[in-house]
C-alpha cells in the first residue's frame, strides 16, 4: 500500500502561482502519477500525467496547457504540479494519483481556490 501526501495549496488572486508536491510512503518509480482536482458535486477531472520515468513525458488538459507543469523526482518519490497564471476556474480540491497495472493510489486532496 502507498501512501500519499499533497502539500502546497492555498488561496491567491487571479495570476497568482502555487506549486503542489505529493510526497509518497514508498518508491513510486515504476508508477505514472498525475494529478485531477474537483469541485463539489462534480466528478474528478484529469488535470496532468507524467509517465514513470523522471523527465517523463507528460499529458495536460486542454484547460491548463502553458500554464501547469508536471514533474516528478524519483529519487524523493515525489510528484509536482506548478500552477501559473492561476484563473478562479482552477478553484477546486487537488488529488495526486500514482497507478500502474492492477494498482492504484490517491491521496487526501488539498484545497486551491483562485480569488478574482
Amino acid at each position: 500500500q502507498v501512501q500519499l501526501v499533497e502539500s502546497g495549496g492555498g488561496s491567491v488572486q487571479t495570476g497568482g502561482s502555487l506549486t503542489l508536491s505529493c510526497v509518497a510512503s514508498d518508491a513510486i518509480y515504476n508508477y505514472a502519477a498525475g494529478w485531477f482536482r474537483q469541485l463539489p458535486g462534480k466528478e474528478r477531472e484529469f488535470v496532468a500525467s507524467i509517465s514513470r520515468y523522471t523527465g517523463g513525458s507528460t499529458l495536460y488538459a486542454d484547460s491548463v496547457k502553458g500554464r501547469f507543469i508536471v514533474s516528478r523526482d524519483n529519487t524523493l518519490n515525489s510528484v509536482y504540479l506548478q500552477m501559473d497564471n492561476l484563473k478562479p476556474e482552477d478553484t477546486a480540491v487537488y488529488y495526486c494519483n500514482a497507478e500502474r497495472p492492477g494498482l492504484n493510489y490517491w491521496g487526501q486532496g488539498t484545497q486551491v481556490t483562485v480569488s478574482s
